[in-house]
């Protein structure tokens, strides 16, 4: 059994597709064992996108290779400099309304939602994921251009280890049910 944690963002709250991104998740089989809404401040917001040298250069790579298939130069020198940018368009796109934060627990939970809520730039993601579905037209690019972060709709953990630090962020443990 694995957990993870998932957090539908305000942008979806907004779109009013709450319902239907729980409903994909129930139909899987997966199993919510915790769910409530929360508007979190910039605090809470700062534990959950925290800020390390190894995410910031895994990032600013990525971001590199995007670059220069796009043929646009890179706006950062640094992948801390980059980091910082993403940190705090992270933090302020999280705490501009409420969020919904819910844990999951089934067979390869965390492979089974990452599959299911497709690549983290909309554009990319295929059809029949969440983000391929309902934030198709957006981009880095976009999100760039209007300085902002980007508008992925969900987060769920990406590892095991991810899901183990971010639960006890947003749930104690009499939240969590069994």
């Amino acid at each position: 059994m694995e957990r993870s944690l998932v957090l539908i963002k305000p942008d979806s709250i907004k779109k009013g597709i709450v319902g239907r991104i729980i409903s994909r998740f129930e139909d899987t089989g997966l199993k919510i064992i915790a769910m409530k809404m929360l508007k979190i401040d910039e605090e809470q917001a700062k534990k959950h996108y925290i800020l390390d040298e190894a995410w910031a250069k895994n990032v600013f790579e990525k971001a590199k290779i995007s670059s220069e298939k796009e043929n646009h130069p890179m706006k950062y020198k640094t992948p801390m400099e980059m980091g910082r940018e993403i940190q705090k368009r992270s933090v302020d796109f999280v705490t501009e309304g409420p969020v919904i934060a819910m844990i999951l627990e089934g067979p390869h939970a965390v492979e089974i939602l990452r599959k299911m809520i497709g690549h983290t730039e909309p554009k990319q993601a295929l059809p029949g994921t969440i983000r391929g579905d309902f934030s198709s037209i957006e981009s880095y690019a976009v999100a760039d251009a209007e300085q902002r972060a980007i508008r992925t709709l969900v987060h769920a953990s990406d590892s095991v280890s991810s899901a183990e630090r971010e639960i006890p962020l947003w749930f104690r443990k009499d939240e969590i049910m069994n």
